[in-house]
């Protein structure tokens, strides 16, 4: 296992050695890395180091199993004391990978905040350039942008404002159906009320001709 350890060590310490000297792999090594933090490569990143960091763990533990069985009376044993090399420099070699990749995150990080403040510092410069030369083209230019800027603001506010009155009407209408909706429902519920009392008088009826009509048949009867 140290052999594939020992080889991404080298990968790693050859990219730092990339980005901190200006080479022709410099360019080339920024931008691997730029695509390597789109999309999916973050989360596939934080998979190996989440990876490394249980292997690291791991070693410890085993290292530390390993020298609780050693004491004063009985050392450790000759193979023992292998694995125990063995796991000291996996260990070793898996924290150096993880502090070597800690370092090319944030080497990148610096690289493109220098270069964004760079060009951010030189684009100030050659405006101050402009402005300190009086030359009356710069200022028109930017009169007319600014102006171009203001005019396209202003069309953007009547839409939103043509946009908030057309719901605000939408609105109105709503609430005015709703208010009907709820008076017509008031006016339901009143007719099922009548209803209900009419059935309810109506059964009474009922109830009091077939009393009459069962009193008279037994009258006859009698």
């Amino acid at each position: 296992m140290s052999h594939p350890l020992f080889l991404a060590i080298l990968l790693e310490s050859s990219l730092i050695l990339f980005l901190l000297f200006k080479t022709p792999f410099r360019k080339l090594s920024i931008l691997s890395l730029d695509r390597l933090k789109r999309g999916r490569g973050p989360v596939v990143v934080k998979t190996v180091c989440g990876t490394l960091l249980v292997l690291l763990g791991s070693g410890v533990r085993s290292m530390a199993q390993i020298r609780s069985l050693g004491s004063e009376d009985s050392p450790v044993g000759p193979v023992d004391q292998v694995l125990m090399a063995r796991h000291m420099l996996e260990t070793t070699l898996l924290g150096a990978i993880l502090f070597l990749a800690l370092m090319i995150d944030r080497l990148h990080h610096y690289i493109r905040e220098l270069r964004f403040r760079r060009k951010s510092m030189e684009g100030a410069k050659t405006a101050g350039r402009g402005f300190k030369d009086g030359k009356p083209s710069s200022l028109e230019d930017v009169k007319r942008s600014l102006e171009e800027e203001t005019r396209t603001l202003r069309e953007k506010v009547e839409i939103l404002e043509s946009d908030l009155a057309a719901k605000a009407k939408d609105v109105n209408t709503a609430e005015a159906s709703a208010i009907a909706l709820r008076k017509q429902s008031e006016g339901f519920l009143l007719e099922y009320d009548r209803l209900v009392k009419e059935n309810q008088n109506l059964r009474r009826q009922l109830q009091v001709l077939d009393w009459r009509l069962s009193h008279s048949a037994s009258k006859k009867n009698s």
